[in-house]
């Protein structure tokens, strides 16, 4: 990703409505869907700045990866010990068989070789582990945004389906989220495409709007896994 993209991370992710009400969907995910043992081992591949560490923490123990230096020395610092740096699709010196749950949260889209990388993530489960993956969905919502996080791709639930089956692993859960707010994103990016926009989405808005944005997108944690969502911004898979 851009510097910068970094940069409003780390100071934006405990606050911003898309992080704050994405961790409150994705806990209730994992309480009443991946179910993993308690405690778990955990694996988040792609931590960033460490901003679901105390979400996954819940839990379970968690170990981290993040090949971006400066996101990964905030991320230590919230962690209090060393992030690993092996890279997607090696994971090079982690050993097969050893996490209960591996967190992936928009991150295959970034790694050019996506059906090798879920393949070697599969192989780092333990016997009834699951992988919680994020993504962002829909090809024709292309725009700056995704220039400037260095995607190389955004998914449709069928392309992602294929993608999971053809590295070997089982669909348990496959969803649609970001979905209330998903007329407003989708009419947002196609008014930045014509209007040329070259900047991405993720600055913090005023606080008022912060604080809607939080209470509508966080309705979904009752939602997604239980009420299909035809369409949204993002999918939301568990697999195994």
């Amino acid at each position: 990703m851009d510097r910068a993209v970094y940069e409003r991370m780390a100071q934006h992710d405990a606050t911003h409505w898309w992080y704050v009400a994405r961790r409150k969907i994705l806990a209730n995910l994992i309480t009443n869907y991946v179910r993993p043992r308690q405690p778990a081992r955990i694996l988040e591949i792609g931590c960033g700045t460490g901003h679901n560490f105390g979400m996954l923490a819940a839990f379970g123990p968690v170990d981290a990866i993040e090949i971006d230096e400066g996101a990964r020395a905030v991320a230590e610092s919230r962690l209090g010990r060393p992030i690993l740096t092996a890279p997607l699709p090696s994971l090079d010196g982690i050993p097969n068989a050893s996490y209960d749950m591996i967190a992936l949260l928009d991150v295959l889209e970034h790694i050019g070789e996506d059906q090798a990388s879920l393949a070697s993530i599969r192989t780092k489960l333990k016997p009834g582990g699951k992988i919680l993956l994020t993504v962002p969905a829909n090809p024709w919502m292309w725009s700056a945004h995704d220039r400037a996080h260095h995607h190389h791709r955004r998914y449709t639930k069928a392309g992602l389906a294929k993608v999971a089956k053809a590295a070997g692993l089982k669909i348990e859960l496959l969803s649609h989220f970001n979905s209330l707010l998903f007329p407003v994103a989708a009419a947002a990016r196609l008014v930045g495409k014509l209007m040329g926009k070259t900047t991405s989405d993720d600055q913090m808005p005023s606080a008022p709007v912060n604080a809607v944005l939080t209470q509508v997108f966080g309705l979904e944690t009752s939602l997604v896994g239980r009420v299909p969502l035809p369409a949204g911004v993002s999918l939301v898979a568990i697999l195994s």
